[in-house]
């Protein structure tokens, strides 16, 4: 067997070798049914140091692994200073991790990102990330025949043994829960309209025409709802604002809700409609010549090719959790799901593991517990 080589480049600077580690993923991931190829605009941009802000406070190495001439694996590592200043921790992270069932070749790329992030002067790394918890986050540990949502993370079973035999250890569990709108207990409708009833609260869906100001709205929101979660960092203009961009155009506004008290936001959930549907008969994620047509139409209501959402975000400012909000907004991204069709089972995800109260309410009213776990792993350098 041909010995193992590591080429370690910078996104930035070596096209050829980024290159190649965005096309590993389809060579790795091809065969699987559940697999999902991404857009490859989306994974240029998550490596693009120049232009995403969140390398405005971060830094990024990649490594591509070759035996003799194949591409076996790829790893990033990563050290985001605004996370170790927010946290006070000294943490590396690695992300975008793909590999062949060899657990030499999985040796030698994290003995790579653990060299260099501890050269940086980390302490212990975490991940995946790809590249931060902002971003996708997690190694799916059980439900692989399931085809990932919206922006969730996808991996073989074999990625699990790999990472802990490399004394990986769990650190966080993130839940996914499933439902359709037949499934929604009616108790949580009750609770939503006798939570509106009493006058308190307004909930009404993003006005798109002043997207703009919506978005400055959901950032300080988000900044002040997610402050105490584990491994939360808080999200600058220019980030807010990117991702903002990026999700704009498949923002259903039926699925975005804001609400208010007394004309105060103190609350938003954003479900997404899971864009993976159409994007499964894009299998080379290349939106020229003829990806962008199917894109544009499936994205489109009326077309019907997309038949579930993911509830990618919710939260309310402290001051206000216990006011029955999230109850409401639920309920009104169920009923819109219904309302228009969506009856294949949408997902809640992520959920913290340690988040007993979310995760209670969610299984009252799913009537079932996670179908699916993507893991968070460190470990101390």
């Amino acid at each position: 067997m041909s010995a193992i080589s590591l080429v370690e480049f910078s996104p930035a600077e070596n096209k050829a070798e980024r290159k190649r580690f965005i096309e590993l993923q389809w060579a790795m991931n091809k065969d699987d049914p559940a697999w999902v190829a991404p857009l490859r605009l989306t994974v240029e941009d998550n490596l693009d140091t120049k232009k995403n802000p969140f390398y405005k406070h971060a830094r990024i190495v990649c490594w591509n692994a070759y035996r003799g001439s194949q591409h076996v694996g790829r790893i990033a590592a990563v050290v985001d200073e605004r996370h170790n200043q927010h946290h006070n921790e000294k943490m590396g992270f690695w992300g975008f991790f793909e590999c062949t069932n060899d657990n030499e070749v999985a040796r030698a790329l994290f003995h790579k990102a653990e060299g260099w992030v501890k050269g940086q002067g980390m302490t212990a790394i975490r991940g995946p990330v790809n590249p931060s918890l902002n971003h996708e986050a997690g190694l799916v540990i059980n439900s692989f025949e399931r085809q990932p949502y919206v922006m969730m993370t996808h991996n073989p079973p074999y990625y699990v043994d790999l990472v802990e035999k490399l004394g990986h250890k769990k650190e966080k569990d993130l839940y996914a829960f499933d439902m359709t709108p037949a499934d929604f207990d009616p108790r949580v409708k009750r609770i939503a309209e006798r939570v509106k009833a009493r006058g308190k609260l307004e909930v009404r869906p993003i006005n798109m025409k002043k997207f703009h100001e919506e978005v400055a709205l959901f950032q300080g929101i988000y900044n002040a709802a997610w402050e105490e979660n584990w491994g939360f960092v808080p999200m600058d203009d220019a980030e807010f604002k990117h991702l903002a961009k990026q999700l704009k155009d498949i923002i259903w506004p039926e699925f975005c809700q804001v609400g208010f008290v007394n004309g105060k936001a103190i609350g938003f959930a954003l479900s997404l409609p899971d864009i993976n549907q159409v994007l499964k008969d894009i299998p080379s994620g290349r939106l020229l010549p003829f990806g962008i047509f199917k894109l544009l139409r499936g994205l489109k209501p009326k077309a019907k090719k997309i038949r579930r959402v993911r509830v990618i975000t919710l939260g309310v400012i402290p001051e206000w959790r216990a006011s029955g909000l999230a109850s409401v907004f639920y309920y009104e991204a169920f009923r819109a799901a219904d309302s228009m069709g969506l009856h294949e089972p949408s997902e809640m995800s992520w959920i913290l593991e340690d988040n007993k109260d979310m995760i209670s309410a969610i299984e009252a009213f799913a009537g079932k517990p996670a179908y699916k776990t993507f893991r968070i792993y460190q470990k101390a350098l």
